[in-house]
């Protein structure tokens, strides 16, 4: 039967003629020395030029090589010279004039620094790149160009040449002349190569005879000619992991033997001219191709490697045609990392008649399928007899460990029993695939059908899907169909099925509607999984291992490389992988871990606590994820011995007092300021200014303490913004306090912000403009010493600042306010007096009346505002009752007056305070002293501490802190108006050179 080729073209790429070609041993790179003089690398996968080098214009590169462990490329030309590259710097590390003539083949030592170049000047030369590219031995033998040289991968201290001289010569390293020549070509030979295989001492020549021979080199005979091409045959070589021979000629063929039978299996041709060269990767199934149109990359056969393992940790795995078993059993008691290499003994069971393509055991690991070469043959796993074959293009077993089924061609398919044939059927499509397990799965490029084992009747058919692989649970229940795009978990009814079959009832070309549903769907590209229990385990293509409890995917480990998966064994508790090279690794799998998940999804929660106590510690976590992701985020927060996932948790759950215990334990300022916010949000104020406290969130306590209007707590807040440097907050806490303006021109000034300061000093405490002003002056003599005596003073000219007597008397005015404060609950019955007053102007008012009267009004206010008293208001601006009765009764006074439209005058505040009739005690802070005119020192007082006082209330005056809206003196620092005494001159032009700071002001 002909061997089963799986051809896949992986790269095509158009350019000039290529006349070498060269496979990276770890990048998905191709290197491509080309006619014109250029080498290019591209990337296989991605289909794009990963790098270009310009060697020799105008001058043939007729070899390259990647030098891999260097990051090196070494090319030979037309020009004797052979070059170095770093390809990924770019930069040129070597370049030497090697030999006479055209260089025609470069290769690199697999393991010593060296490496070989031949050319038309008839020698072969050894250079040792770690010692400056030194020329250590010269081979001569060869009577004409020496075309190609081979390394021997079984002895690399040997290497074959091949001449048209029509020789072939086997040389070492350590000796300048041939130990043989091989004779039989009638033509010059233009390449030579080793069998990689381990049992076969044989090699292989292309010449321009158009005749490919194989050579045993230690009997130096021809064992074999391979006729078949019609022009010369450029390239040779044998595939790496399949048992194939590959030939190019120019006849523009690369044709495909058997290697043990010498059969041509198939014939390629892309249409881009001559073959000029091959490469091939050793562990892979890559081979590159140099035409002379481009280069062409492909992928010939599977990367999956021929191997199986039983339930008792037997594992068989074929070398080419050679069968071996190791045991895992004897790494049972050793303490294995997850990962590390498992260092097995291999046992010898023999040669396969067929090369074996799938390798897999029976359900109960008696038995042994090997198919390959379009045969199938069953080996008994002891003693590897043979117990039954047959002709297959594939295998399957089924779930009962005596059945399996064949697919001969794409248009039958037999079922067999104990080695005996039960059912044979064509199906309705072009079989392009079977799959075992309970049901026996045939796929076309469209469609899925499942049959029956034991009487080959359909059971379903799904439409508009081609799986790439089917695996089925242990017990039948659940099955996972693997798409290109994704994955499908499906759950299997037995029941229903038997129970359908058994009624009589004929089953429709779609089956029986009910034997499938929908689980989940894995939206991932899996390449090999298997089933624990109900726990489905696989490998994506990122090389991630998962595993998949109901729709929930978690990740067992990140794979260095891709890696196929074998089995479980429940004696270690460990999953076992394989790579292409049959390395074998393995991971931990709790079994415990999954069977509580599996409670879960079943809704069995007493079974899952029962098994709980069986999970380790260091598993706790994973399952407390587990059921947060399933809803039961209380018995995950019992689970769980994460504090950051426990915090978590109780946040969701607003359990504030675990959250709080987690807090104070890990000390975070993250997880203060979360639990704060949830505590601000469900009313828990305490809790709340106590979070925000340890996580120093100053924007969270100015928003707590003006929201409960706590006077003692912003005071508090303003002087730790000080300390945190935090000057907004400062600022605003000020500007909110009564009595603290002077505070807010200290945060200005800290800040450097003396203009900000003057501005507010000019608007809100005219007292201090004259000491702001100067300090403003001071901090532009640094920049600008013309900004700087530009500014006015308006001590120096008062001039400029008409009214500024004014503003200092209502500034006076205004402070006696603002010790006078209501609480909030009578903002409604004093609202009409307060927009009455915002249409008041304080400057004509006071310039209107004489000292003698506004001394009176002053001091009134002032008596009214420091009498001390009692107070059983807390503190917080919350009055007792004989006030707020008291006030009510005022009111009702006030009603009989339209307020808003009253204009009130500065005498009629006396007014109102000779006619007092209530006395009560309000805990108010005291005013601060109004700052002199003109003060010797730079500092601004602070507040006084807290104190009570007696106040006495007026009927119709609105006592609240000072309105912001009402500005004492509008006129401008600096005026235009003609100055009486000299002022500073009028040219600012030299403004124009100051330079201007954009960054946005803090305030």
């Amino acid at each position: 039967m002909p061997l089963r080729l799986d051809i896949k073209k992986k790269l095509s790429t158009r350019s000039d003629r290529v006349k070498s070609v060269d496979i990276h041993p770890t990048e998905p790179w191709i290197l491509a020395s080309l006619y014109d003089g250029n080498v290019y690398i591209w990337n296989y996968e991605t289909q794009n030029m990963v790098k270009s080098f310009e060697v020799s214009p105008n001058n043939p590169v007729r070899t390259a090589r990647f030098i891999a462990k260097k990051q090196w490329i070494v090319t030979g030309s037309d020009d004797t010279y052979i070059r170095v590259y770093n390809y990924n710097t770019m930069e040129k590390i070597k370049s030497f004039e090697a030999h006479a003539d055209y260089i025609r083949c470069i290769i690199v030592h697999p393991t010593l620094p060296y490496i070989l170049s031949s050319s038309d000047d008839m020698f072969i030369k050894l250079w040792d790149y770690e010692k400056g590219w030194s020329n250590t031995q010269v081979f001569e033998g060869h009577s004409h160009y020496v075309m190609s040289i081979a390394w021997n991968p079984k002895d690399t201290n040997q290497f074959a040449t091949a001449s048209l001289d029509k020789t072939v010569k086997v040389w070492s390293i350590n000796s300048p002349h041939p130990h043989f020549t091989l004779e039989g070509h009638e033509k010059g030979i233009n390449s030579v190569e080793y069998f990689s295989g381990g049992e076969k001492p044989y090699l292989i020549s292309g010449a321009d005879d158009k005749l490919v021979k194989i050579w045993d080199y230690q009997s130096k005979t021809c064992v074999q000619t391979l006729e078949g091409h019609s022009n010369n045959v450029s390239v040779v070589c044998y595939h790496p992991e399949l048992p194939l021979i590959l030939s190019g000629s120019e006849d523009g063929t690369v044709k495909l033997w058997h290697s043990s039978t010498y059969r041509l299996e198939r014939t390629l041709n892309y249409g881009m001219g001559f073959v000029w060269s091959m490469n091939f990767l050793r562990g892979s199934n890559f081979i590159g191709l140099g035409y002379d149109d481009g280069t062409v990359v492909l992928k010939i056969g599977k990367n999956k490697p021929p191997v199986s393992m039983d339930q008792g940790g037997k594992v068989i795995y074929a070398k080419h045609n050679e069968i071996r078993m190791s045991n895992i059993s004897s790494t049972l008691e050793q303490e294995v990392q997850d990962g590390e290499k498992l260092l097995l003994q291999s046992k010898d069971l023999g040669n396969c008649e067929v090369f074996p393509q799938s390798l897999q055991h029976n359900s109960n690991g008696r038995f042994v399928s090997v198919c390959g070469d379009g045969e199938f043959i069953i080996y008994t796993a002891l003693a590897w007899r043979n117990k039954s074959f047959g002709n297959a293009l594939e295998f399957v077993w089924a779930e009962d460990s005596g059945q399996y089924a064949v697919r001969e061609s794409t248009s039958r398919i037999k079922i067999f029993k104990n080695f005996k044939e039960t059912h044979s059927f064509k199906p309705s499509f072009s079989a392009e695939g079977i799959f075992g397990g309970s049901l026996l799965g045939v796929k076309s490029n469209d469609t899925l059908c499942f049959y029956s084992w034991d009487s080959a009747d359909i059971i379903r058919r799904i439409e508009k899907t081609s799986p790439k692989n089917i695996f089925w649970s242990e017990n039948g229940e659940y099955l996972a169909i693997v798409t290109d795009k994704s994955t499908f978990i499906l759950r299997y009814y037995k029941d229903t099925v038997q129970k359908y079959i058994e009624s009589g009832q004929p089953i429709g070309e779609l089956g029986i509607e009910n034997a499938f549903d929908v689980v989940h769907e894995i939206e991932d590209t899996i390449g090999t999984g298997i089933w624990v229990g109900d726990c489905f385990i696989y490998i994506n293509r990122n090389s991630k291992l998962n595993y998949c409890v109901g729709t929930e995917v978690v990740t067992i480990s990140h794979l260095e490389k891709h890696m196929y998966l074998l089995k479980y064994l429940p004696q270690s508790g460990r999953l076992y992988l394989s790579d292409k090279n049959l390395n074998i690794v393995s991971y931990k799998l709790h079994i415990s871990v999954i069977s509580y998940q599996t409670s879960i999804l079943r809704g069995d929660l007493e079974g899952a606590e029962r098994i709980l106590p069986k999970i380790p510690q260091d598993q706790r976590n994973s399952i407390a994820h587990f059921l947060e992701s399933q809803g039961h985020k209380e018995k995950a927060l019992e689970v769980s011995t994460d504090l950051d996932h426990r915090f978590e948790l109780a946040i969701q759950l607003e359990n504030l007092d675990v959250a709080h215990e987690i807090a104070l334990k890990s000390d975070s300022e993250t997880k203060f300021k979360h639990l704060g916010d949830l505590a601000l949000s469900i009313g828990e104020i305490k809790l709340a200014e106590d979070c925000l406290k340890r996580a120093e969130d100053l924007p969270g306590l100015l928003l707590l303490y003006t929201s409960t209007g706590n006077l003692e707590g912003m005071k508090v807040l303003a002087k730790l913004a000080d300390e945190k440097g935090q000057t907004n907050i400062s600022f605003i806490c000020n500007l909110l306090l009564p009595n603290s303006l002077l505070n807010c021109l200290n945060t200005l000034c800290s800040s450097g912000d003396y203009s900000e300061a003057a501005f507010m000093a000019r608007t809100y405490l005219p007292s201090m403009v004259p000491e702001m002003v100067e300090k403003w002056r001071e901090n532009l003599k640094n920049t600008s010493s013309k900004a700087s005596e530009a500014l006015s003073n308006p001590i120096d000219f008062p001039n400029l600042f008409p009214q500024y007597d004014l503003s200092i008397k209502a500034e006076k005015y205004f402070e006696s306010l603002r010790s006078q404060q209501k609480p909030a609950s009578d903002y409604s019955k004093t609202l009409q007096q307060s927009l009455a007053k915002k249409q008041r102007n304080l400057l004509e008012e006071i310039e209107s009346v004489s000292q003698q009267d506004y001394d009176k009004v002053l001091s009134s206010l002032q008596h009214f505002g420091l009498h001390s008293g009692t107070n059983n208001d807390n503190g917080n601006g919350n009055h007792n009752d004989d006030y707020n009765n008291n006030n009510n009764n005022n009111n009702n006074n006030e009603n009989t007056t339209d307020t808003s439209t009253k204009n009130t005058s500065l005498l009629d505040d006396l007014d109102f305070t000779t006619t007092t009739t209530t006395t009560t005690t309000q805990k108010v802070a005291s005013p601060i002293s109004s700052p002199s005119p003109i003060r010797n020192s730079g500092s601004i007082p602070s507040p006084q501490k807290q104190q009570d006082i007696n106040i006495t209330t007026p009927p119709l005056i609105d006592p609240s802190p000072v309105d912001h809206d009402l500005v004492l003196d509008p006129t401008p620092i600096t005026n235009t108006v003609s100055p009486t005494k000299t002022s500073p001159t009028a040219d600012l032009s030299f403004l124009d050179n100051i330079p201007v700071d954009d960054e946005e002001d803090e305030f």
